[in-house]
């Protein structure tokens, strides 16, 4: 199976020993890049909803971004991503050989490079897929990458023999994902907490994104291939709920934390 997950806008730039590879997509990403540095300061801050001083930052990072960059210029993305879904996946500990597994078998959804493997170099860069960017393919970036995310996700999933989709990524991201250009059943896991007031559990954003990067750890250290097996995912003090859930919308619940 292949799993999706969101990337961060949170950045660790921390130099790497890791090897890289070249991103798919990059004619796309550079592409995107010459669009964004057309747009001034306040498009950028209204594009993203930006602070002045984040605004400029990556205003800047778009100004610096080379269409071939050198290595010290780029990032493992698994690596440079360090958001709460990367706390969950804490690919800098995954051994040698399961990060390999994970450049087959994980993926990370990308306003800038559609799709993106762990160890792809990356950039510094900030936009996010619901970003109204206007490209000659359409008014936003879901109009820009259209089928491309599917039919690349297909392709690997031949390559690999899988025939499901995890889907580990938020709704923004999962949202580029052509589900008709799709040719793999889709499996969204739900994480939710039980604060034990009586209201009944609920998805809590910052948890759940920790969640699911734990969920794509565990996909790829066990080498899951089959979607009934999720069940057995138990970290954090999360356990499976066969209440709640469906065949595709597994769903792990635990008691709110309370520290």
């Amino acid at each position: 199976m292949l799993v999706v997950i969101s990337p961060a806008k949170k950045l660790d730039w921390a130099a790497r020993d890791t090897g890289t590879t070249a991103p798919d997509f990059t004619e796309d990403a550079n592409r995107l890049v010459k669009t964004a540095r057309n747009l001034s300061l306040g498009d950028l801050k209204s594009l993203m909803g930006l602070s002045d001083d984040l605004a400029r930052l990556n205003r800047d990072r778009f100004q610096s971004f080379a269409e071939t960059p050198d290595a010290d210029q780029t990032r493992p993305a698994a690596l440079a991503f360090a958001g709460d879904t990367y706390q969950g996946l804490e690919a800098a500990t995954l051994d040698p050989d399961e990060m390999a597994y994970a450049q087959d078998h994980l993926r990370i959804l990308s306003g800038l490079y559609g799709l993106l493997r762990p160890l792809d170099a990356i950039q510094p860069y900030r936009l996010e897929m619901g970003s109204k960017l206007k490209t000659r393919r359409g008014k936003n970036l879901y109009d820009y990458w259209g089928a491309d995310l599917s039919k690349a996700l297909n392709a690997q999933a031949s390559a690999t023999g899988s025939d499901t989709l995890i889907n580990c990524a938020s709704q923004e991201y999962f949202g580029a994902v052509d589900r008709k250009a799709l040719d793999l059943r889709v499996v969204t896991p739900q994480f939710m907490e039980d604060k034990g007031d009586g209201k009944g559990p609920k998805i809590v954003s910052f948890y759940a994104k920790k969640a699911r990067g734990a969920m794509a750890r565990f996909i790829v250290q066990n080498r899951i291939t089959d979607a009934n097996a999720l069940r057995d995912f138990d970290l954090g003090g999360y356990a499976f709920d066969a209440d709640r859930s469906t065949p595709d919308t597994p769903v792990f619940l635990r008691d709110y934390p309370t520290s």
